[in-house]
């Protein structure tokens, strides 16, 4: 249900490292259900650093608006264009064409990161 090749936060971001010190970031699965339909997402500019963490977007759905936080240290490269026209992209696809910002990673990957065994295990204990 959750790709093994990507890390994941408690709050639902997803970091996919591409090995060349970049990685790509966005929500999950679990995340985009919850949210319902997406019609807005609000981004970095290109050049922003965050710390993980800290909040870089929202994401607004029909029900409510949610703060997407930094994975870990980290300056945008580039952020996806395409969800400016086609935010639906986001729960359509979250792992692919739902990518929301490429980053390129400062340090190490934040020691809090999970993986996608220890993620399933969170998403199923609050969701019971």
């Amino acid at each position: 249900m959750f790709p093994a090749d990507l890390k994941y936060t408690k709050d639902h971001e997803w970091l996919k490292p591409m090995g060349d010190g970049t990685a790509l970031v966005g929500i999950t699965h679990y995340a985009q259900d919850a949210l319902g339909d997406v019609v807005f997402v609000d981004l970095p500019e290109a050049g922003e650093a965050f710390g993980t963490g800290e909040e870089f977007g929202t994401v607004e759905s029909v029900k409510t608006v949610s703060e997407l936080n930094m994975p870990s240290e980290a300056e945008i490269l580039e952020v996806n264009a395409a969800l400016a026209d086609h935010p639906e992209a986001v729960n359509e696809d979250p792992y692919g064409k739902g990518w929301m910002v490429k980053v390129r990673l400062k340090g190490a990957l934040a020691a809090d990161l999970m993986d996608a065994k220890a993620y399933e295990a969170l998403v199923s204990a609050e969701s019971h």
